[in-house]
C-alpha cells in the first residue's frame, strides 16, 4: 500500500509541472500575440496619417517610387507572416492607362500582369496553380516554350493622328515564339503549338503552316532574360485577314484571376470594345528577374488590351468622356487577388487644367519617361476606399475645355503601299519618316512576302533625300513555290528629318484553282512591314539653354533617357492576283448537264417502254345499240 501511495504522488507531481508548463506557454504566446495585434493596429493609424498627410499636400510619386514601396511593403508583409504559412510565390497586378488624344479621340490601355515563380523546365508537373491560368502553363511546359508573344487586332493604328501606341501591334493575328534550345524538331512544335494555341483563343492559327512562317535572323530578340541569339528556335507568323470577335475577347478574360467578375476587366464589354476605331488584345508570356540580382527567375504573363474611342461615333460628336460613356459600366471595387489596382489619366499636355477637366480630381500624380518622353499621370488607386467615394462608385469623367494645342510628331513612322498596273507585275514601297531635326539612326526592315509575288530582289533600290542609301546589312531567303514566303532583313541608317523609300519589283503567280479563296475578286493580303529601332529620345532633344536646371544635368542625357526602343508596323498590302472566270465553269455545267438529260432522257425513254397495240374505241351509234341489246339480254355486237 505504501508503494502504491508512492506511485501516485509521483504521478500528482509529473500532471502538476505539465499544467505549470502549459499555461506558462500560453501566456508568453498571447503576450507576442499581444504585441503582434498592437503593431497591426498601430500600422494603419500610421498609414491613415500619411496619406492624409500625403492628400493635403498634393503628393507626387515617381513609378520606381511606387514600385519600392509595394516591394517594402510586400517584405513587410511576408515578414509578419507566421513561419507555419507559406509565402505566395505569386502576385497579380492591374492597369488602366487613359490618354486623351488631340483629335478629340479617347485612348485606353488595359494592363494585366501575372507574375508566378517556378519552373516549368525541370521536368516536375506543375499541378497546384492559382493565379496563373493553367491552359497556359501546360503550353509551356509541353512544347518548351521560353518566350510566347501573340496579339489579335481590329483597325490600323495611325500614327500621325494618335501619336505611338504602348503596345504595338499589327492588323490581324501575329504570332512569334522563342524555343528551349532543347527542342530538336522546332517546325513540328511550332505546327503543333499553333493548333493548340487556336484552341485556347477560337481564332484561327491553325493556319499558320510553312507558306506564312519566317525565321529571323536579326529582328524580334527576347524580350526575357537571357542573351540567346540562335535564332533557329524563332518562329515568326501573321494572318492579316484574322476578323477578331467576342469569341476571341472571351477566352482572353477567362485567362484573368477574376475574369471578368471584378476589378478593371468589368470594363471589357465586348459591344463597346468592338465599336471603336481601334482593338488589340495580347498575351506575353516571358521570364523575368525575381529580385534585382536575378538570383531567382520567374514567369511573367502579361494581357494587354488596346482600345482607341472615336469622337463621333462613341461620345455623339462632344468633346466629352466618362468610363459609362466608353464601357457603359463603372467600377465599384478592385479585383480581390491584384496587389496593384491603379487608373493613370495622362495630363502631362494639361498641366494648368486648361485643355481639359477631369473629375473626380486626385491629388496624386506619378511622373515616368514613356516612350522617351516625359509624362504626367493623374493616378486612382482602387485598392483605397476613398477612392470611389461614399457612392461607393468610380465614374471618372473628362470633359475638354479647348480644342487648341499641337500633337509632337512621332520620331519615327512607315507607310507602304503597291504601285503598277495590270495583274503582271507590280512594285513595293515602303516608306520610313526619320522627323528627328538633328540625329540619324538605324532601323532594322523585316519584310514577309508571299511565294505567290515573285520577288525581283535585282530590282531593290534604298533612297534618302535624293540619294541611294546603301543597306549595312542584308539578309534575303527566297521564297520556294508553295512552300515558304519571301525573307527580307535590312539594317538602314535613316537621315535627319528625311523620308527613306525602299522600292522592289515583283510578279504575280497564277494560282491553281483550288488555291483561290472564296472571294478571290477582294484580293490577297499581305503581312505588314516590322521597323525595329532605338529612336533618340524627346527627352534629349531639349536643347533649351535658357531654361533653369542644375549644369550638370543639361550637357550630357542621361543614358536611360537617351534612346528607347519602338517597334512600328505598316499597312498590310490587298494585291490582287491573276483570277479566272469561276463563272464558266458554271456555264459549262449547265450546259453539259442539259445536253445529258435531254439526250440521255430521250434514249432511256426509248429503251424502257414498252409499246402495245390499242384496239380502236367504237361509234356512239354502236355504244348506244350494244347499251340496248344487253338490256334485252342478246350478247353485243
Amino acid at each position: 500500500m505504501a508503494a502504491h501511495r508512492c506511485s501516485r504522488s509521483a504521478v500528482l507531481l509529473i500532471i502538476c509541472c505539465l499544467s505549470v508548463f502549459i499555461i506558462t506557454d500560453s501566456q508568453a504566446t498571447t503576450s507576442n500575440g499581444g504585441q503582434r495585434d498592437n503593431n497591426a493596429v498601430n500600422s494603419p493609424q500610421t498609414a491613415t496619417e500619411t496619406a492624409e498627410q500625403a492628400v493635403g499636400e498634393g503628393r507626387w510619386e515617381a513609378t520606381e517610387a511606387e514600385a519600392a514601396a509595394d516591394r517594402q511593403d510586400t517584405t513587410a508583409g511576408e515578414s509578419s507572416l507566421p513561419a507555419s504559412v507559406p509565402r505566395p510565390r505569386d502576385d497579380f497586378q492591374e492597369e488602366l492607362v487613359i490618354r486623351p488624344l488631340h483629335s478629340g479621340d479617347i485612348y485606353a490601355s488595359f494592363q494585366f500582369r501575372t507574375v508566378w515563380e517556378t519552373d516549368f523546365m525541370k521536368g516536375n508537373k506543375v499541378s497546384h496553380y492559382r493565379l496563373f491560368p493553367k491552359s497556359l502553363g501546360q503550353v509551356i511546359s509541353k512544347f518548351s516554350v521560353r518566350e510566347l508573344h501573340i496579339s489579335f487586332t481590329q483597325g490600323y493604328w495611325r500614327t500621325m493622328r494618335w501619336g505611338q501606341p504602348y503596345q504595338p501591334s499589327p492588323p490581324g493575328a501575329e504570332l512569334w515564339v522563342w524555343f528551349q534550345d532543347s527542342v530538336t524538331d522546332v517546325d513540328g512544335t511550332w505546327k503543333e503549338l499553333t493548333n493548340v494555341l487556336s484552341g485556347i483563343f477560337c481564332a484561327s492559327l491553325n493556319f499558320i503552316d510553312s507558306t506564312n512562317t519566317v525565321q529571323p535572323s536579326a529582328s524580334f530578340k527576347p524580350l526575357g532574360i537571357g542573351n540567346v541569339t540562335d535564332h533557329r528556335f524563332l518562329r515568326y507568323a501573321t494572318l492579316p485577314r484574322e476578323i477578331v470577335c467576342t469569341e476571341n475577347l472571351t477566352p482572353w478574360k477567362k485567362l484573368l484571376p477574376c475574369g471578368s467578375k471584378a476589378g478593371l476587366a468589368v470594363l471589357l464589354k465586348s459591344e463597346k470594345l468592338f465599336h471603336s476605331s481601334f482593338h488589340s488584345q495580347a498575351v506575353h508570356i516571358r521570364p523575368v528577374c525575381q529580385d534585382w540580382e536575378c538570383k531567382t527567375t520567374s514567369w511573367e504573363l502579361r494581357q494587354t488590351l488596346n482600345v482607341v474611342f472615336d469622337l463621333h461615333t462613341s461620345a455623339q460628336g462632344k468633346r466629352e468622356w466618362s468610363l459609362f460613356k466608353m464601357f457603359s459600366r463603372t467600377l465599384t471595387e478592385a479585383c480581390p487577388l491584384a496587389s496593384s489596382s491603379k487608373i493613370y489619366i495622362d495630363v502631362t499636355d494639361n498641366p494648368q487644367g486648361d485643355q481639359f477637366e477631369v473629375s473626380p480630381a486626385t491629388p496624386l500624380l506619378s511622373q515616368a519617361v514613356v516612350l522617351g518622353d516625359r509624362r504626367t499621370f493623374s493616378v486612382y488607386d482602387l485598392t483605397q476606399q476613398i477612392t470611389f467615394g461614399t457612392v461607393r462608385s468610380l465614374n471618372l469623367l473628362i470633359r475638354w475645355k479647348s480644342s487648341e494645342g499641337d500633337m509632337l510628331r512621332p520620331l519615327l513612322h512607315a507607310e507602304r503601299y503597291v504601285a503598277g498596273y495590270g495583274l503582271q507585275t507590280g512594285e513595293i514601297h515602303t516608306l520610313m519618316y526619320n522627323n528627328h531635326p538633328y540625329r540619324s539612326f538605324p532601323v532594322l526592315l523585316l519584310d514577309s512576302v508571299p511565294w505567290y509575288l515573285r520577288l525581283y530582289i535585282h530590282t531593290l533600290t534604298v533612297t534618302s533625300k535624293g540619294k541611294d542609301n546603301k543597306p549595312s546589312y542584308i539578309h534575303y531567303q527566297p521564297s520556294k513555290d508553295r512552300v515558304r514566303p519571301h525573307l527580307l532583313e535590312m539594317l538602314i541608317q535613316l537621315p535627319p528629318n528625311s523620308v527613306t523609300e525602299v522600292t522592289v519589283q515583283f510578279e504575280r503567280a497564277l494560282l491553281k484553282w483550288t488555291e483561290y479563296t472564296p472571294d478571290p475578286n477582294h484580293g490577297f493580303y499581305v503581312g505588314s512591314s516590322v521597323i525595329s529601332s532605338l529612336v533618340p529620345s524627346i527627352v534629349a532633344m531639349d536643347t533649351n539653354s535658357t531654361q533653369e536646371r542644375p549644369l550638370f544635368s543639361s550637357f550630357f542625357p542621361c543614358k536611360e533617357e537617351s534612346s528607347y526602343f519602338v517597334r512600328v508596323y505598316t499597312e498590310p498590302l490587298l494585291v490582287n492576283l491573276p483570277t479566272p472566270d469561276f463563272s464558266m465553269p458554271y456555264n459549262v455545267i449547265c450546259l453539259t448537264c442539259t445536253v445529258v438529260a435531254v439526250g440521255y432522257g430521250s434514249l432511256y425513254n426509248l429503251l424502257t417502254r414498252s409499246f402495245q397495240i390499242e384496239e380502236p374505241s367504237p361509234g356512239l351509234a354502236k355504244r348506244i345499240a350494244n347499251i340496248i341489246r344487253k338490256m334485252r339480254g342478246v350478247p353485243p355486237l
